[in-house]
């Protein structure tokens, strides 16, 4: 078991998004606020020893929220680049162990969370969240890996490492991850929103406004 204050939140939030077609996928709204700020606010409560967000080119302030941000001056490198930069700013930090979340998965919750970090077990641990299917982040890791993540290289990431982890799954819904527009479309449209992305006008506005353009 690890507890919060031994562990470095890395968050993720440096992806080319080549997948999403246009625009910082990362700051696209939902709800009530840009996309990554989801995951922020889910885990505000969770007292890490430390939170360090990996960012690149993005006009997100995720130092606003606490976080030590650290630039990824090329993604082009795969997230396994990012994922150095947050393992050796954690290591400076003297964190016992980093847990690796992603900007782009706006439904993580602090109980599944809490959740993994009872399952860790001593310095070399590995636990990785699971739909019940496939290991995938967040995921986290002891200060004995923290040598073997160093290592990685490409867009894979730790995914090898967390296969070999111990698995906690949680419900798919809170592990989906939005790589598309056709994700962020599918996500709104659960949450009954505009698949834009604005507010919904109250119906008399939507009157007026027709009213203007007879």
């Amino acid at each position: 078991m690890l507890k919060p204050d031994q562990v470095a939140l890395i968050l993720l939030a440096a992806g080319r998004s080549h997948r999403f077609n246009d625009g910082d996928k990362l700051a696209e709204p939902f709800l009530d606020k840009p996309l990554a700020y989801h995951v922020v606010t889910a885990l505000s409560h969770v007292p890490f020893a430390a939170r360090i967000a990996v960012v690149s080119d993005t006009e997100l302030d995720f130092a606003a929220l606490g976080y030590d941000v650290v630039e990824n001056p090329d993604p082009s490198l795969g997230q396994a680049r990012s994922l150095c930069f947050g393992v050796s700013r954690a290591q400076e930090l003297g964190a016992e162990a980093v847990l690796v979340a992603l900007a782009d998965m706006p439904r993580v919750t602090a109980a599944h969370i809490r959740r993994m970090m009872d399952a860790a077990d001593g310095a070399a641990t590995i636990v990785a969240s699971s739909d019940g299917v496939s290991p995938m982040p967040p995921a986290l890791f002891g200060r004995d890996v923290f040598p073997e993540l160093l290592k990685l290289e490409g867009d894979h990431g730790a995914r090898d490492l967390i296969r070999r982890g111990h698995h906690v799954i949680a419900p798919p819904a809170e592990l989906v991850d939005i790589d598309t527009q056709d994700d962020l479309r599918e996500l709104r449209e659960l949450y009954g929103l505009r698949t834009d992305g604005l507010p919904e006008q109250p119906p008399a506005l939507i009157r007026d406004a027709a009213r203007r353009s007879d």
